[in-house]
């Protein structure tokens, strides 16, 4: 195949895979089998492997599988993106109907029309495009100046690439929209944030927020957000005359747009729409917080303008919040999966928004002493954005002096083995606790751990599941036989995951603190713990008192460690890994390096190694690897195209050198 007809090729699948997306993810009326949309996509990636300098920046392939970044540049809005203002009931919506009459010069009783439609609960976003295609997208921010999120937004399903109809099309367009997260979808992101003993979202919109400004966009490509435009900013070509007719423009290039919505003849007939979209909320996919009312004619806003904060022609009328009150009967203590012991209110039954709620999170003990909540406690409940049980407020008139603490938990409650405190939250010591099992054996397998190749999530879920692993130590005395039981085991990969197995027994000291799974020792601390005790055996006679005398070992870190090694269990598991051959090399003691206390930044991209292997570089050395440059940097390395770390180490008169000069400077080049 010629380049000239794998070009033809690749635009042809590129348009066809563009227009299956909007047919699925906007109209939600798919046309073709998943199967066939597959094939689409799988020649797609096959022809841009065959001749690389096809990939453009808006084909589907590059939805996903964007590098990490260092952080988030700024955008300017060409025109600000500026807050609505507020309305909390009916009275202060006709208000804003009389205002408007009043600035335009118009009677009283004169009608005024306007485009009514649903105010989302999600995170504010501009999407620029030229000549039909996605170019750079950016948070609200301020209003003025946003986050550069482009790498993240692209992995948006729902957000089309290219523009669906050409004909007519602006050549430069800022679409506006809300990012956000269908109910449903919110949901389960959170159960599995809780499986993982991870703290949940309150609600939609730090979900969507959260999700959007992750610096890996692999992240926000594993999480279900959508975007729904209404509106746009900045325009060359023709503009439509309305409001109305902008969003209808929206749709014929392929978004999807606010919906349900209402052209309305004068405040009454925004009124009932306000009045049925609060009486339906329940029934929407997307959580609602209100309906917003728009003059439809963009005549007028010119007229109406704005004030320092707020568009004159716009309102954001808000839906009552739905809370009540109930009484904290007990608690009791949830283990995630990564050992979190999390704190459940009990609560006497109350019906909050259509649901019965007898249970509510309490996050972690910062939680609990920031809302000062004690076991008897009247408190005001809320579903956080009507999904999850929270509560807001205790209501301290209603206290009686029977009142009891809240106190931490001094065991888990699966294995009674010690509770450790972790930054806000409790853990459970005991790394085979069945509790976190499957986590802990996860940990221990991943890459930057032991690296057990084949020995991730789900193989670590079957091997629990059926009883063939029971504590971490078990993962070293699996067999063919057991093995081959399991679905999806043939002889090649039982054999690959035994020769993975036998492969990591060997781990330097700092590889194998870190993935045993101490509480509160990180990658970092295994490093500064393996060059200080050069053993396994030193680290597991040390007292706290030597601990503590350790740079970079904190109190909290200290007690870990204690624990850990008081936890009977937690010995015997690691006795019986060494029972299986596995030995921990010593620390060799090293000369002092020049980056030993040093805070080294990097910035830019490296061609000889990873950033992670780059930072291990440093860790191993003795030196710090920090993602901001400040006066308290002493080195950065500069790779291709850096970026603002660049110009501010040069402002600070900060030391920089290049990749190679970083690799003698390691021994490594």
């Amino acid at each position: 195949m010629t380049l000239e007809d794998a070009k033809k090729l690749a635009e042809k699948l590129r348009e066809e895979i563009n227009y299956h997306n909007y047919r699925y993810y906007v109209l939600n009326d798919p046309v073709i089998s998943d199967e066939e949309y597959d094939e689409l996509m799988r020649q797609l990636i096959e022809l841009e492997k065959q001749f690389p300098e096809l990939i453009t920046p808006d084909s589907p392939t590059q939805r996903v599988g964007a590098p990490p970044r260092e952080g988030f540049e700024t955008v300017t809005h060409s025109v600000p993106m500026l807050s609505l203002q507020d309305a909390r009931n009916e009275d202060e919506i006709r208000e804003f109907d009389a205002r408007t009459k009043r600035f335009l010069g118009l009677e009283p009783d004169a009608v005024v029309e306007y485009v009514a439609e649903p105010k989302f609960d999600g995170l504010s976003c501009e999407i620029v495009y030229r000549e039909g295609r996605f170019t750079l997208a950016s948070t609200r921010g301020d209003g003025v100046l946003g986050e550069d999120v482009t790498p993240n937004v692209r992995t948006i399903r729902s957000l089309p690439m290219r523009f669906l109809k050409k004909e007519n099309a602006p050549p430069y367009l800022e679409v506006r929209g809300e990012v956000l997260i269908k109910r449903r979808d919110f949901e389960k992101l959170n159960q599995e944030l809780i499986k993982r003993g991870e703290k949940p979202f309150a609600n939609p919109r730090n979900a969507a927020a959260g999700s959007l400004r992750q610096l890996d966009p692999n992240v926000t490509a594993s999480r279900p957000l959508d975007f729904v435009a209404w509106g746009i900013g900045l325009m060359e070509g023709e503009r439509p005359k309305s409001h109305w007719k902008v969003l209808a423009m929206l749709e014929e290039l392929g978004f999807k747009t606010s919906t349900p919505r209402r052209l309305c003849r004068g405040i009454a007939e925004a009124l009932e729409f306000y009045r049925k979209l609060e009486e339906e909320r329940d029934s929407f996919e997307y959580e609602l917080d209100g309906i917003v009312i728009k003059v439809n004619s963009l005549e007028l806003w010119e007229k109406l303008g704005t004030t320092a904060r707020s568009p004159r022609w716009a309102l954001a009328a808000k839906f009552k919040p739905r809370q009540k009150t109930s009484r904290i009967i007990d608690v009791v203590y949830n283990v995630g999966r990564t050992g979190t012991i999390t704190p459940v209110a009990l609560l006497e039954p109350v019906e909050v928004g259509g649901v019965t709620v007898s249970r509510a999170s309490l996050h972690n003990f910062d939680e609990v002493e920031r809302l000062d909540v004690q076991i008897g406690d009247t408190v005001l409940v809320q579903r956080a954005g009507d999904v999850i049980p929270q509560i807001v407020m205790v209501i301290p008139e209603k206290r009686t002096g029977k009142e009891k603490p809240i106190l931490p938990p001094k065991q888990c409650p699966v294995c009674s083995a010690q509770a450790v405190r972790e930054g806000a939250y409790y853990k459970c010591v005991n790394i085979s606790c069945p509790a976190k099992l499957v986590q802990s054996i996860k940990h221990f397998a991943s890459r930057r751990a032991m690296d057990i190749e084949g020995l991730g999530g789900k193989t670590a879920e079957l091997l629990v599941e059926k009883g063939l692993v029971k504590d971490l130590a078990d993962v070293y005395y699996l067999n063919p036989q057991d093995l081959l039981k399991l679905p999806g085991f043939a002889n090649k990969s039982v054999q690959n995951l035994l020769e993975a197995l036998e492969r990591s027994k060997n781990p330097s000291l700092a590889r194998f603190i870190y993935a045993i799974g101490i509480p509160n020792v990180g990658e970092y601390t295994a490093q500064v713990l393996a060059r200080h005790f050069r053993s396994w055996e030193n680290l597991e006679k040390a007292s706290l008192t030597e601990l503590l005398e350790i740079k970079g070992v904190g109190l909290e870190t200290a007690r870990s460690i204690v624990s850990f090694f008081q936890e009977t269990r937690n010995r015997e598991t690691v006795e019986k890994m060494f029972r299986a051959g596995l030995t921990v090399q010593e620390e060799k003691e090293k000369k002092e390096s020049p980056l030993a206390g040093k805070t080294v930044v990097f910035t830019g991209a490296l061609s000889s190694m990873t950033r992670d292997e780059a930072k291990a570089l440093v860790e191993a050395q003795g030196g710090t690897v920090s993602n901001s440059v400040s006066r308290k940097t002493d080195l950065v390395v500069v790779g291709e195209n850096p970026g603002s770390k660049y110009q501010r180490a040069q402002q600070l008169g900060i030391k920089i050198i290049n990749e190679e000069e970083f690799l003698k400077l390691v021994g490594k080049a």
